[in-house]
């Protein structure tokens, strides 16, 4: 018995490669989706709204498994979030080619398609934030050091449209502003959505984890030290 299944195991010959090659790329297209569906995914910067952390053309990788435990963003962080309420109505989209769709199908190209914005979170819900003059930003009263604000710009914007503003975060939501203050269409300009410029947790696709091409501009993207400083609002 043992030689003759000797004999049966060599008698089997080994499959060509080109025959198992469907199987191999069917492999790598489940694992391409899952990873972009529960893992991580990368989103191109489309403007300037976040210089000088982030330029246009940046590839970011978005980590979108931590959402799936529950956790919601916070302060400091960079988000990545689908258009809330039409902000982005007035912006045009150039359609994909074909190779384009079928990139961004398995994650490894950002969708040209989809309106989503990438922000940074000031206040989360139960949060104070206001805008006084050139500033700084306030969170329920402490005042925030904000070195990644592109420089030249001032923390607030002194302008008659949103730049001076006072609101209350309510629970669910988030308040994000450009890091470029004087070049970003964000919360405060969008006081009159439904949202009053707020973005719902449920619209936010992940947090924004690391700057992943171009290959000289690599950099991961941590929560800025002051934002520890801001209590709790009670």
């Amino acid at each position: 018995m043992g030689r003759a299944g000797a004999r049966s195991s060599r008698s089997r010959k080994k499959r060509p490669f080109w025959v198992e090659l469907p199987l191999l790329l069917v492999m790598a297209l489940v694992l391409a989706l899952l990873i972009k569906t529960f893992l991580l995914q990368a989103f191109s910067i489309p403007s300037d709204s976040m210089q000088n952390t982030l330029q246009r053309g940046d590839r970011v990788l978005v980590d979108k498994l931590t959402p799936w435990f529950g956790s919601e963003p916070e302060r400091g962080e960079v988000i990545v979030f689908h258009d809330p309420a039409d902000w982005l109505a007035d912006t045009p989209v150039d359609e994909p080619n074909t190779l384009q769709k079928v990139l961004t199908f398995v994650g490894v190209m950002p969708s040209a398609e989809e309106k989503d914005l990438i922000k940074r979170v000031i206040g989360v819900g139960g949060d104070t934030v206001e805008c006084v003059g050139d500033g700084p930003v306030k969170v329920n009263g402490t005042a925030l050091d904000e070195p990644y604000v592109f420089p030249g710009n001032t923390p607030c914007s002194n302008d008659a449209d949103g730049g001076q503003f006072k609101v209350t975060v309510p629970d669910g939501k988030v308040w994000v502003m450009g890091d470029h203050r004087q070049e970003s269409a964000d919360s405060r300009y969008h006081r009159d959505d439904p949202n009053d410029g707020m973005v719902p947790v449920d619209e936010v696709v992940g947090r924004a984890v690391v700057v992943a091409w171009p290959i000289g501009r690599w950099a991961t993207l941590p929560v800025p030290e002051t934002f520890k400083n801001v209590p709790d609002k009670p």
